[in-house]
């Protein structure tokens, strides 16, 4: 049985928790591997809504759900969120959930960080979450992170904390800002230890006892391929690397370990926050998709961005990432509309292309080119068959695996669990 990774296609928002969870049914771990708490997957089961932002999706089926040493951590919004669930009754344990030890933390100055930056940033906004995301990334790579195995040697951190706030005061006093309080910084990690490190261990010798057990282990990635760091749209993009190959250096376990990828991919496209959108509409079929997709972050609350299908970046994020196949959600929402399109190339200037450039001033002045085709009227909700789709619906489904040269291995008919047309089984391929 192969293990499987799932990553977003398009700007994350493509309804991977569902798809996650549906998956994690199947798996015996499921391990988070990049980003931090700015990710939200909502989980419907049994008509019960459940909103998780950095724990796992396998958590809420009970299965071992592992955050990896390539996610940045939020102590406290960790706490915030189990207690959360536990009042929904969830039962987490160290038996069920653990932390990579070597997991870099999310500090307060983090956010500050975030916050200040993007309030002096103007017109050059990025459009962060405000979590403080970015800034814990930049002090990983900069050698002055505290990571979760920090947490038990407090009475130790002198030098690690000289290295932190030479840095942060200099940025603080840019912004009128007094010194990092390092009492106080000492304090709240004090307080917040116990309850991270009782789930704190070397992960990836867990997982390798997992996988050489023969087990089943998903991979799940946060937000999209085109938010990532090297080959997202820059600088619009979040912090860390969201393809598939992060799975590896992101959970400790090696490349031939992350097995089929599946890259998620929305039957529209959606964004949240800045950034160049070239199928985006500001028309009523954009509000019409916006309304009937419940298109709102799930972290944030935020109002997503609707246009039409772009079957060019689709493409192009399934060859850099690697994907084996796509599930492809939310195709109920295109159901009542005379027509539908979906963009299979740009005008840049007067020529066509079949990619999305990298600099930001082309990719805000592409034009996508369009291809029409006739819509359905017929309902797609909670179809759990192809024969059970409209004809029409089926044509659009095989056009859009022809564009973007990737097969569809399942498609997802509403956010209940069961309601998932199979194709191809990734554990089974």
């Amino acid at each position: 049985m192969a293990n499987v990774t799932v990553i977003g296609a398009q700007w994350g928002d493509e309804g991977k928790g569902k798809i996650v969870d549906w998956l994690a049914s199947r798996a015996d771990a499921v391990v988070r591997f990049q980003g931090g708490h700015n990710a939200g997957h909502t989980l419907v089961i049994d008509g019960k809504v459940f909103k998780l932002s950095l724990l796992p999706s396998g958590i809420v089926s009970g299965t071992l759900s592992i955050i990896g040493n390539g996610v940045v951590l939020d102590p406290w919004a960790l706490k915030s969120e189990i207690e959360k669930l536990e009042s929904q009754g969830v039962k987490i344990t160290d038996d069920n959930f653990a932390i990579a030890d070597n997991c870099p933390l999310i500090l307060p100055i983090h956010r500050d960080l975030d916050g200040l930056r993007e309030t002096a940033a103007g017109s050059g906004k990025i459009g962060t979450t405000g979590r403080g995301i970015g800034p814990a990334y930049e002090d990983k790579v900069g050698r002055r992170a505290i990571r979760v195995c920090d947490l038990a040697h407090l009475d130790k951190m002198d030098s690690q904390l000289d290295r932190l706030c030479a840095h942060h005061d200099a940025l603080r006093a840019g912004f009128g800002e007094p010194p990092v309080d390092r009492e106080r910084l000492l304090k709240d990690l004090a307080d917040i230890a116990d309850f991270v490190l009782r789930f704190a261990q070397p992960v990836w010798k867990r997982l390798k006892k997992v996988r050489k057990a023969g087990a089943k282990i998903l991979f799940e990635g946060a937000q999209g391929v085109l938010l990532d760091v090297d080959h997202g749209t820059y600088p619009f993009v979040t912090s860390s690397n969201t393809v598939s190959g992060t799975a590896a250096s992101g959970s400790g376990l090696g490349p031939n370990s992350t097995g089929y990828v599946l890259g998620i991919v929305k039957a529209y496209t959606t964004r949240v926050g800045s950034g160049p959108f070239p199928t985006e509409l500001d028309d009523d079929a954009g509000q019409r998709l916006g309304e009937r997709g419940h298109e709102f972050g799930t972290v944030t609350g935020r109002q997503r961005r609707c246009g039409w299908f772009d079957a060019v970046i689709v493409r192009q994020s399934c060859s850099i990432s690697g994907v084996t196949g796509i599930a492809l959600t939310k195709v109920d929402v295109l159901d009542g509309f005379d027509t539908v399109k979906i963009c299979t190339g740009y005008r840049l200037r007067g020529k066509i292309m079949d990619y999305f450039p990298a600099h930001a001033a082309d990719q805000a002045e592409v034009e996508p080119i369009y291809e029409e085709m006739d819509g359905w009227h017929e309902s797609t909700a909670g179809a759990r068959s192809y024969a059970d789709l409209p004809a029409n619906a089926i044509k659009y489904i095989q056009r859009v695996q022809e564009l973007i040269e990737t097969p569809v291995a399942l498609v997802s008919t509403s956010p209940e669990r069961e309601d998932t047309i199979l194709m191809r089984d990734p554990f089974e391929d």
